[in-house]
């Protein structure tokens, strides 16, 4: 039996409906269930068991006490306890509890110990490391890094032996069959224009580039290359008004349009519709939007920023530096070749569907389990 906890994160929700398909006893622990699929909370056959606790409370955001008993009686059933993201004091709840028992526990730290996360909120991190995240990271049986960039950067904070490099398991299903661009085009009439469209999906947060990419969109006005820029997700209403204002002062408040969130089909039906996705972030560690566009066949431009860049250069993506005037060369330089756009939308999706098949890759976290759960006992047993 696996235990998953950590915050619902797509990541995670993709982890535990693989393992539950490929019958595994998968029990997802978690404080706020709202972006649980509805048949999981129902206990539909072949889902992931979910358990709903206590959310934690006070300063220190822990759990209270009739949590904590409960998590003793989850762990005496677990083989695995899988923790996510290391600044999430709980986890350190969870990872105390599984050390008494002797439940090994693995921790996916989601590029939180990057170089440029860990200069954000510097000393605050460091006092949480000195009182607690550095018994967390000691304790675990493997630290889970999704790209060899993340390993060479995190394992500052940690002994490089128990680094463990994998890809973030992503379910494909939705991406099988299309819906195809007549659904986004349908409800947003910018992509019916003659101009190529560039989509950004994701938070509007400033660690996301997104000053840049409006930058950009001016630079390439004054180029003479006309484009709509798309910003898809959900942000702060102020933030976002900055950056409308951002757009109104480089003259290109008409081609910078904000879409809100974006799901399901619609989603999908978006990336179909657009021609490049851009997302020049400062700092991400995996990226999932960049598979779920190279999945629909739009191709990819973003930044070093990103753990997984050299993987995604390698697909086809473009890397290129987030300032907007490179990133105005790079979008233009993209878009002046259509045929070898679609070239790389092509190839993009095929290669997240070879090095991303779910099977493949769960055998692999199978055998990391497998392989801590081994060491687990017989550290149990030679006590």
């Amino acid at each position: 039996m696996r235990l998953e906890q950590g915050g619902v994160t797509r990541a995670v929700l993709d982890f535990c409906a693989i393992f539950a398909s490929l019958g595994h006893t998968t029990t997802l622990v978690t404080s706020d269930a709202t972006d649980v699929p509805t048949e999981w909370l129902g206990g539909a056959a072949g889902t992931p068991k979910v358990v709903v606790i206590d959310p934690p409370r006070g300063r220190l955001e822990l759990l209270p006490r009739a949590a904590v008993a409960r998590l003793d009686d989850l762990l005496r059933e677990t083989d695995v306890l899988h923790l996510h993201a290391p600044w999430t004091a709980s986890n350190t709840q969870f990872a105390a509890a599984a050390r008494h028992l002797g439940v090994p526990y693995v921790l996916t730290l989601h590029g939180m110990l990057d170089d440029w996360s860990m200069a954000q909120k510097r000393l605050k991190k460091r006092i949480y490391l000195a009182i607690a995240g550095n018994r967390l990271l000691r304790g675990a049986a493997a630290i889970h890094c999704t790209a060899q960039a993340e390993l060479e950067q995190a394992s500052h904070w940690f002994s490089r032996e128990r680094g463990v490099v994998l890809p973030l398991l992503f379910d494909l299903e939705a991406f099988r069959r299309l819906p195809g661009p007549a659904l986004a085009r349908a409800r947003f009439p910018q992509l019916n224009g003659d101009r190529p469209a560039l989509l950004f999906l994701s938070r509007v947060h400033p660690k996301k580039g997104l000053e840049q990419l409006i930058g950009a969109a001016g630079e390439l006005r004054r180029r003479g290359t006309e484009c709509e820029i798309l910003i898809a997700g959900p942000g702060n209403e102020e933030y976002a008004a900055r950056l409308q204002a951002l757009a109104t002062s480089l003259g290109v408040r008409d081609i910078v349009h904000f879409m809100g969130m974006v799901r399901g089909e619609e989603k999908l039906s978006l990336y179909q519709a657009t021609d490049l996705f851009v997302l020049p972030t400062s700092q991400e560690n995996f990226g999932l939007v960049l598979l779920e566009s190279l999945a629909c066949g739009t191709p990819v431009l973003t930044t070093s920023g990103v753990d997984i860049w050299q993987e995604l250069q390698a697909a086809g993506a473009r890397i290129a530096d987030a300032a907007p005037e490179a990133l105005a060369t790079a979008i233009g330089e993209l878009l002046s070749d259509r045929t070898g756009l679609k070239s790389r939308g092509d190839a993009g999706r095929r290669w997240v569907f070879e090095r991303y098949e779910p099977r493949r890759l769960a055998g692999e976290y199978e055998a990391l389990y497998r392989s801590v759960s081994v060491s687990g006992a017989s550290e149990k047993s030679s006590e």
